[in-house]
């Protein structure tokens, strides 16, 4: 099954970027993923507050 998402309202955090979809039930997500390399934090939330929050508080453990 693909999973096709048009992400809109991204905004990125210091290394995590922030965005929100809809999925395939027709209901509104929100999406925290880390882009630094071999990280592999990725989260989605029911509200965008949440997904900020975990964007703010993510300690990358790759340095």
């Amino acid at each position: 099954m693909t999973v096709d998402r048009r992400f809109r309202s991204v905004a990125r955090i210091g290394s995590v970027w922030v965005g929100s979809a809809y999925d395939h039930y027709g209901r509104e997500k929100h999406t925290a993923a880390c882009t630094a390399p071999r990280c592999g934090f990725s989260v989605d939330y029911d509200s965008r507050a949440a997904a900020e929050l975990a964007a703010r508080t993510h300690r990358c453990p790759v340095r």
